[in-house]
């Protein structure tokens, strides 16, 4: 596969096997800037092996990622823990706020991470909040807030040091379909008016009708259904 031009990532003929289990056998991939692609398929077919290796967690035993003319495998575990850090954003199906940290805390986590002074990390977490329409929650802990609550602050957290790719892995596997379609409602406009691309891990349908082009991932393989039609 030549990777579609003007691609923030492409993935080419990825292969990651697990024992004898075969995870990913020659799974492509492409997303460009600003752009919302869901990964589709159903449970066991790949599609989080593939997330985690698009974002640098996972090393596949062969084939190619590619992210902004940079090859991830060449790159050192400091370097793919720096993107991680700056340039990826990331969201998770159960939030993984830490109980301990207030909501405001959460969300400014990475930016302090990053360096960032207290006041300054806060400031710029708040606002994302806003946008997220939980800033009245700052000051809560996760255990205080309930799911919806909970899963809006973890896509302000994956916004806040405006990365360049997000990747959302199952964001509303644990919510009702009306908070889940205002987490997606949130986090595709806010990632969109960032210029963000989203990696978006799904196996509902309703979920995937947020995204602008949809990939299904079955047996270790990879469609993209655009171009299948």
């Amino acid at each position: 596969m030549t990777a579609p031009g003007g691609s923030l990532m492409a993935a080419e003929a990825l292969r990651k096997a697990y024992g004898p289990t075969m995870a990913l056998d020659g799974a492509e991939f492409s997303i460009h800037p600003g752009e919302v692609v869901a990964v589709m398929g159903p449970s066991g077919s790949g599609k989080s092996t593939l997330l985690h290796c698009l974002a640098g967690i996972v090393t596949p035993d062969s084939g190619s990622i590619r992210y902004d003319g940079r090859d991830l495998a060449t790159m050192s575990d400091a370097q793919r823990s720096a993107l991680r850090r700056s340039e990826f954003g990331f969201v998770f199906q159960f939030g993984q706020l830490v109980p301990e940290l207030t909501c405001v805390e959460n969300v400014a986590l990475p930016l302090r991470l990053n360096g960032t002074p207290r006041k300054q990390a806060e400031k710029t977490a708040l606002s994302w909040m806003e946008r997220l329409e939980v800033d009245d929650l700052a000051k809560k802990r996760p255990g205080e807030v309930s799911g919806g609550q909970g899963q809006r602050v973890a896509v302000a957290r994956s916004l806040v040091t405006g990365p360049r790719m997000v990747f959302a892995d199952e964001p509303t596997g644990a919510l009702d379909s009306l908070n889940g379609e205002r987490v997606m409602e949130l986090l595709t406009e806010a990632a969109r008016s960032a210029g963000a691309a989203v990696v978006l891990v799904t196996h509902e349908a309703r979920v995937a009708a947020y995204s602008d082009r949809e990939i299904v991932v079955r047996d270790g393989k990879s469609r993209d259904m655009e171009r299948a039609v």
